[in-house]
């Protein structure tokens, strides 16, 4: 994994992090990015970091929540590598399932993770979608985060 600064054309800088993820090397993105407080989070998946590129694998295959668990943390880490302080700087979460029966389960890692019954500055809007499929058979679900990191 890497993170790196480089300036925008408007003169400004954005933080970029990236990980060995091979749908960020295959299609050109981050996996986050920081503008200002801002950070951004691209869907994440709980696809295994240790697998090759050419024939990844996910986590927790069959298994709705252990995958929510694994693509939050992997979500907070990146947040912190951004600057931000982890699960308390998320304020938007966008969770998208292709089974309709995983809700339950999603939204109880979610709960786990960010529920706000955690108290202090955890807590996060959300939205639950189900779509008809995602890049690999095995994944069942994929979150995209935005959060804000402490002014300096």
């Amino acid at each position: 994994m890497s993170s790196k600064s480089l300036p925008t054309p408007s003169s400004s800088t954005k933080t970029f992090y990236a990980t060995n993820s091979p749908w960020e090397g295959a299609y050109g993105h981050y996996r986050a990015i920081r503008v200002g407080q801002q950070i951004y989070v691209s869907g994440t998946t709980a696809a295994d970091p240790d697998s090759p590129p050419e024939n990844p694998r996910v986590l927790c295959p069959g298994d709705a929540h252990g995958q929510t668990r694994a693509t939050l943390n992997e979500i907070i880490k990146a947040i912190q590598s951004l600057g931000g302080r982890g699960a308390e700087s998320i304020v938007r979460t966008q969770l998208f399932i292709q089974r309709h029966e995983d809700a339950p389960a999603v939204m109880a890692g979610f709960t786990e993770v960010l529920g706000r019954q955690h108290g202090g500055d955890i807590g996060s809007t959300a939205i639950l979608l189900v779509v008809s499929n995602f890049s690999d058979p095995d994944m069942l679900v994929e979150i995209m985060v935005d959060a804000i990191a402490d002014a300096s």
